[in-house]
Order: structure tokens, then C-alpha cells, then sequence
């Protein structure tokens, strides 16, 4: 094909040379005409098979066509078929393709064998074996006549032309130049009829065969001769009609045609999962075997040609519209089944490549985790699928539903993590990691949409004035309806933990999803979980970077300000409820008897803490003071988290705002009065492009200083940042400030009167001792801070 082409582009070439080359053509397009035809035949003969034999082992409620179709095939066969088929269509959509390019090289070819035949091999039987047969010698002279172009002989003179029209006995080989036109097809058909006179000489029962040697006057070379140009002449005649002999040889509409079936059966129309188009096209998106998949789009050629023979063929509109509708509802099916192989595909080597180097080291199998490559890239560039006439754009139609399938499992993701406790915000990161990471991985081959957009899109925080995002909203329910009532702090660890005497909490059960909504296949799962149920028994220092990372610097606020405000109402809550434990203190409570010991002193506080009748009430006050403490820690875990946060971020912005550490742990800034070395970088940038003569727009540059100033103001106004912690109590402080005078009353001759019994630490200490002398000393525990 190369040469050809070299052969086009270039002018006066060798002659020898160039008919060489589309020699080689000529017998290249031949035998892929054969080829074509013994794998089509194969198909036809597997076929017809398959229908004169069908399975003996299936249900007898199965009709007639499944026990020849479908349950006649197995998994290897399907296979084998599917490759056939893809190299009947591959090799015949090629071939057709280079229908415009290799016509002039096949009519020349053919052109130079017929001109051989009648100008050089004919005169030679002329001027020897049927020299004395007028008979004969007439019909020759009438197939050099018929189909001798003259024309071409322009290197012999007029005299010489004439002498070897009528086969004179000192004509020698003729010479001719080769011309790209080529018999018709009544040319050939005469030529044939002919030779086919002059060897049977009308004898239709000769003995031998049409060629055979008994009894024939013709010698045997020249009927060598003429036997070999007979059967080059039935070839001229498909090869002269190239584009209709590709279109009969990769003719596979009979695999679909199945209406005597439906007239035995007596029904309408079969499940498409009888059909055999559908069938092949399910074994490559079922099969195992990743390299099918390249093949998948090559069995809906074949409604291709059923289609072509009902309407042109058979002439039956209805069996045309049976088949466009069945086309229709199988390539839905195949873009919702392609599309979620591919999405699995990517999740699942996403999952593999963020795994954990060193989990691996230490797996006795890590093999099970990788991913083998599938080559999806070819198949997603597919922008246009010939199907009954339409031109599919295949690549768009992935595109938008893998934009649903990503949409549609962020929601799964934020709905099952609704479905558990805050301990599983950091499962919900790592898979919110391996998506997003799979969407990186995909959007090298397939342009979908920003996987932020996305992720903002189904956290319902697309609008500019919403900062309480799902994921914020959901944060702050849970911790108001489990986290806060029912964990507990152990300040060794600084973890939260649940309690062992919890409040039930009612929440939905976690909805059931295919493996790919997770990492991709059960093994990687398997691992992803192993490291999500390290985190799934407490919250602390690792949940608290999920949170800050998910939420951002959008959401966190909010959040924020909705636990201040959780402080502010429980402390306006507890309240009426510590007035009420205050009233049933006595008065005045004095020193304890020191000569009473220990248990004439518990016996004393006891008589003092008449509270019997308040246990609901201490419990609620419990209750009250342990979230408080709860939501401060949780503040004091964050601060560290954003601490650690804005100091990373400061290392990387501070070379570039030119800021270098100085005394006593301040700021100090490595140029006088000067530009940052970020503002300077893009000043001189501009002057330079500004002042090159060949600067196509020097106005973009110096759009750019200033952005760069304006970046630098931005960066430097977020460095001095302030503490949530110390926000945070300073804000309790001001909500505890309206009840000091009623839990805290300032003494009245300026020195601290340890008899009065209204202060809060005598509230708060008598709630202590009432807890450490019940019989369960363990039933207040899920309500203090240990």
C-alpha cells in the first residue's frame, strides 16, 4: 500500500516497477477476496450446523430458536465467533476503504492480462495450432477483435499495427503501455463464452470436464492456457465490481434472520437475549478476557446487514422495523453495560494505585491487587458508529453517562455515610479520594465534567450565598443527635469513644450497590475496608483532618458557628435546672468535722445534698456540662488541625511572599520596602516581554503584574490567622457572663466566704460525689468528661 502511494506521488517512474507493484496489488486484493469468503463460508457452515442440531440438554419449555441459538452456543464458540466476525468486518471495512485508491492499479492489471492474452497468447495459437482450423481461428480472431485495445501499441508503426491485428506469422510479442481501463463486463462474459466454444467445440457432455485432455485436438500447454485465463476472467468480474463484492463477502445479516422460528413458535417477537448479534455483543462486555473488548462494536454490523437485505433484498418494511427496534433497546443496553466497565475499570485502578506501598510489602498475595491494563482509550476516541444508517456519536454518549455515574455515586457515598456515625468520615474521604483519583485517570481520555463541580453539584453548595453544604449539614445532625450524647473523651488518647450506655439512635440501613460503587472489585474492598475499620471505633486527630479537608474553608464556619451556638442554648438550658439544684442546698455549709473521719464526712455531705428528688434533673445537668466540655475539645482537636494546616501552608507561600523567620519566633520580611519575590518575578517579566519588539500582546503582561500584587495582598492578609480555641472560649466566657451573678456571687467583705452553698463549684462538686456513691458508678460515666 506504501509503494502505491509512492507510486501516485511520483511522476514518470519505472514502468517495469510501477507494473510489478500493482501486480502485487492485484494478487494482494484477490486473495483478501478469498480470504473473505472461506471465513464467511466458515460462519455458514457453523450456522447451518448449529440449526440442524440443536441442544439436547435444555428445559422443554425453552422454544425451538433458543435451543438452537442460545443455549447452542458455548463460551468458547462465542468467542471464536466474535473474532471471526471482527476479522471479516475489520479486514472488508479495510479493504473497502481503499476502494478509490487501488482502482486505477486493478483495472490497469486486468487491462495489461486481457491485452497479454489476445494481443501476444492468441497470436501465437494462431500462427501454430489452429493455423489450418478456419473454424477455430475465426472465433480467436473475433476474441482479439472483441477485446484487443490497439491503442496501447503506440511504440509500433502503422504497417506493423495492422500486421499483428491479423496475427501476421513475423509478429513478435507485442508491446504495450499500460492504461487504467478495463473490460466491461460483457467483454469478459463474451471472452469466456468463447474459449469456452473453441475448447468444447459444442459439446456439452465432453468427456473429461470443460478442460479436460481425452479426446481434445488442442495441445496441451494451450489449454493450460486457455483454462488459466477462463478462471482469471470469473475473478475480473468481481474485482471490476470491487465495492459490491466487499458488501456480499462480509454479508452476515443471516445470523439475525429468525422468522420461521417465530411462525413454529406462534409468538411476536423473541427476547433479545435470543438473538445472536445481542449475544456476542454480551460475551465481549462478560468475558474475562480484556483484549475482546477492542471487538465490541463489530457484531451491530451485522443489523447493519440485516437491515440492508430487508429493505433491499426481501423488500419488507416490517422486518425492518423488528429490527431497528431491537437495535434501539441492545445498544442502550450495551452503552449502560460499556459504561460500567469502564467506570470499573478506572475505580478499580485508582483503588490499586492509592493503596498503601507498605500494606502491600506486607501482603502474602499483593498480586490480587493489581489491575491488568485494558486499552479503553481506542474505544472511547470513537466518535462515529454507522448503525441503520445513523452516525452515533459513541463518544459523547459515554461522556454524558459517565457524568451520571459519577454523580449518581457521590450521592451513594454521602448517602451511606448518612447511614453511619461521624467515625466514618474518614471511609468517606478515602472513597471520595478514589474517585476523584479514577476521574483523573478517566479525564485523560474522555473530557467529562470538573469532578469539584460535580462533588459541589451533590452537596447541594453550587449557589454563591450557601455555605451550609449536605456534607456540613449532615456533620452537624449527627453530632447533635449521637456524637455528643453518646461519646465519650479519654484524654490519654484525645480520642472520642462511644459509651458503653449509649442512647439508640434510629438510622437508616446502608443501601446495597455494586462493587464498583466502592473500589472496583471485591479484593480491593476488602483492603479499602480493612483500613477504614482502624478509625471506625473512635474520632480524633485523623477524623478531624477528614472533616477539615471535605468541608473547606466554605463550610467549616458554618459549622463552626452552629456549635457556638449549641454552647450558647445548652448553657441557657442548664440554667433554670442548676437554680433548681442550688435551691435545695441548704444556706450555708460549713468546714467538716475533722474528728468525724472520712465516713462521718461522706455521712455529713450526704445530709447536705438533699437531691433525691432531682435525679432527672442532675442527669440533665450531666448531660449538659459533658457536651459543652465535648464541643470545647472537639474546637481544641480542630484548632490543632488548622494550626498544623495553615503552617504547611505558610511554608510553601513564604518564599514567594519574601518572608523569612525572625526573632522571638516573628515574621520578617527579606526585602526593604521592596516588592515580594513574586510581584518582582512578574514586573520584570512584563518589562522584559513588554520592551521585545515581537511581543504580540503586551497589555496580557501587565495584566498579570497585577494580579500578582493582588495575590501577594491576598496571601499576606491570611498569615496573622487567629485560634478556634481561643474563639471558642472566649465566646463560652461571654454566654457564662449573664449568669455569674446567680452562680457566683462576689464576696461581701472582699474575702472568698467558704460557707456559701449557691456557688457553681459547690453545684459541680456535689454532682461529682453524687455520681462516684451510686451503686453503678459507671451510669453517669457516658455523661462526664473522664
Amino acid at each position: 500500500m506504501n509503494q502505491l502511494l509512492l507510486l501516485k506521488s511520483t511522476d514518470g517512474s519505472d514502468v517495469e516497477w510501477s507494473k510489478e507493484v500493482k501486480g502485487n496489488m492485484y494478487d494482494m486484493i484477490v486473495e483478501g477476496f478469498q480470504l473473505l469468503s472461506r471465513w464467511t463460508a466458515r460462519i455458514w457452515e457453523q450456522c447451518a450446523w448449529k440449526f440442524s442440531r440443536p441442544c439436547k440438554d435444555a428445559s422443554p419449555s425453552f422454544s425451538d430458536y433458543e435451543k438452537v441459538v442460545r443455549y447452542n452456543y458455548s463460551a468458547e464458540e462465542r468467542k471464536a465467533l466474535v473474532e471471526l466476525v471482527s476479522y471479516i468486518k475489520s479486514v472488508g471495512s479495510m479493504m473497502q476503504r481503499c476502494d478509490t485508491l487501488v482502482a486505477d492499479a486493478l483495472w490497469e492489471t486486468i487491462h495489461s492480462e486481457v491485452q497479454d492474452f489476445v494481443q501476444n497468447t492468441l497470436a501465437t495459437m494462431l500462427r501454430t495450432t489452429f493455423r489450418k482450423k478456419k473454424d477455430l481461428s475465426r472465433i480467436l480472431s473475433d476474441m482479439r477483435t472483441l477485446s484487443a485495445d490497439w491503442m496501447a501499441n503506440t511504440n509500433k508503426s502503422e504497417s506493423e499495427l495492422q500486421s499483428s491485428q491479423h496475427g501476421g506469422e513475423e509478429s513478435k510479442a507485442n508491446i504495450f503501455y499500460p492504461r487504467a481501463v478495463a473490460p466491461t463486463a460483457a467483454q469478459v462474459h463474451c471472452l469466456q463464452f468463447l474459449i469456452y466454444e473453441v475448447v468444447s467445440g459444442g459439446n456439452l457432455r465432453r468427456p473429461g470436464g470443460l478442460f479436460g485432455n481425452s479426446g481434445s485436438e488442442i495441445p496441451v500447454n494451450d489449454l493450460k492456457q486457455l483454462e488459466t485465463f477462463f478462471y482469471k476472467l470469473g475473478f475480473f468480474l468481481h474485482i471490476l465490481d470491487y465495492s459490491a463484492t466487499v458488501a456480499t463477502l462480509t454479508d452476515l445479516g443471516f445470523l439475525w434472520f429468525r422468522e420461521f422460528y417465530l411462525e413454529s413458535s406462534r409468538v411476536i417477537q423473541f427476547p433479545i437475549e435470543c438473538s445472536l448479534p445481542w449475544m456476542l455483543v454480551d460475551c465481549v462486555l462478560e468475558s474475562p478476557n480484556s483484549g475482546l473488548l477492542e471487538s465490541v462494536l463489530m457484531p451491530f454490523d451485522i443489523y447493519n446487514d440485516s437491515a440492508q437485505q430487508a429493505l433491499v433484498l426481501l423488500k419488507q418494511r416490517f422486518l425492518y422495523d423488528e429490527i431497528e427496534a431491537e437495535v434501539d433497546h441492545c445498544f442502550d443496553i450495551f452503552v449502560t453495560k460499556l459504561c460500567e466497565t469502564i467506570f470499573t475499570y478506572y475505580k478499580s485502578w485508582a483503588a490499586s494505585e492509592l493503596l498503601d506501598p507498605s500494606f502491600l510489602f506486607a501482603s502474602d498475595n499483593a498480586e490480587k491487587y493489581a489491575v491488568q491494563p485494558i486499552r479503553l482509550n481506542m474505544l472511547l476516541k470513537i466518535t462515529r458508529v454507522k448503525l441503520l444508517g445513523r452516525m452515533i456519536n459513541l463518544r459523547s454518549l459515554i461522556t454524558e453517562r459517565m457524568n451520571k455515574v459519577f454523580r449518581e455515586n457521590i450521592e451513594f457515598l454521602f448517602g451511606r455515610f448518612e447511614c453511619q456515625d461521624l467515625c466514618a468520615i474518614v471511609e468517606l474521604e478515602k472513597l471520595l479520594d478514589v474517585l476523584k483519583h479514577s476521574h483523573e485517570l478517566l479525564s485523560r481520555d474522555l473530557s467529562v465534567d470538573s469532578f469539584s463541580l460535580m462533588l459541589n453539584e451533590m452537596q447541594e453548595n453550587i449557589s454563591l450565598v450557601s455555605f451550609s453544604s449536605r456534607l456540613a449539614s449532615q456533620i452537624w445532625s449527627e453530632m447533635q443527635s449521637d456524637f455528643l450524647p453518646n461519646f465519650i473523651l479519654c484524654n490519654t488518647t484525645q480520642r472520642f469513644i462511644r459509651s458503653s450506655r449509649t442512647v439508640p439512635v434510629q438510622k437508616p440501613s446502608v443501601p446495597s450497590v455494586k462493587p464498583s460503587f466502592y473500589c472496583g472489585t471485591q479484593d480491593l474492598n476488602s483492603a479499602h475496608q480493612s483500613f477504614a475499620r482502624l478509625h471506625s471505633g473512635f474520632f480524633g486527630i485523623p477524623h478531624m483532618f477528614s472533616v477539615v479537608r471535605l468541608l473547606g474553608s466554605r463550610s467549616l464556619p458554618w459549622l463552626i458557628r452552629a456549635l457556638l451556638d449549641h454552647i450558647s442554648n445548652k448553657i441557657t438550658l442548664l440554667e433554670p435546672m442548676i437554680t433548681g439544684l442550688q435551691d435545695s442546698l441548704p444556706k450555708s455549709i460549713g468546714l467538716l468535722p475533722f474528728d468525724g473521719g472520712v465516713t462521718g464526712c461522706v455521712r455529713l455531705v450526704k445530709e447536705h445534698l438533699n437531691w433525691e428528688t432531682k435525679s432527672e434533673l442532675k442527669a440533665e445537668v450531666l448531660h449538659g456540662i459533658k457536651e459543652i466540655g465535648s464541643v470545647l475539645y472537639w474546637m481544641g482537636l480542630l484548632d490543632i488541625v488548622l494550626r498544623e494546616k495553615d503552617s504547611m501552608d505558610f511554608m510553601q507561600t513564604a518564599p514567594w511572599l519574601g518572608l523569612l523567620p525572625g526573632a522571638d519566633g516573628q515574621i520578617a520580611t527579606s526585602q526593604d520596602g521592596g516588592d515580594s519575590p513574586v510581584v518582582s518575578l512578574f514586573k520584570s517579566t512584563a518589562a522584559a516581554m513588554v520592551s521585545y519588539p515581537g511581543c504580540p500582546s503586551p497589555t496580557s503582561f501587565h495584566i498579570m503584574s497585577k494580579q500578582a500584587e493582588a495575590a501577594d495582598l491576598l496571601y499576606k492578609a491570611n498569615l496573622n490567622t487567629g485560634s478556634v480555641l481561643e474563639y471558642a472560649l472566649a465566646f463560652t466566657s461571654a454566654a457564662l457572663d449573664k449568669y455569674c451573678n446567680k452562680w457566683s456571687a462576689a464576696p461581701k467583705t472582699g474575702f472568698i466566704d467558704i460557707t456559701i452553698s449557691k456557688d457553681f463549684y459547690r453545684i459541680y462538686s456535689g454532682l461529682q460525689i453524687v455520681r462516684s456513691n451510686l451503686p453503678h458508678p459507671f451510669h453517669f460515666s457516658r455523661c462526664l468528661i473522664t
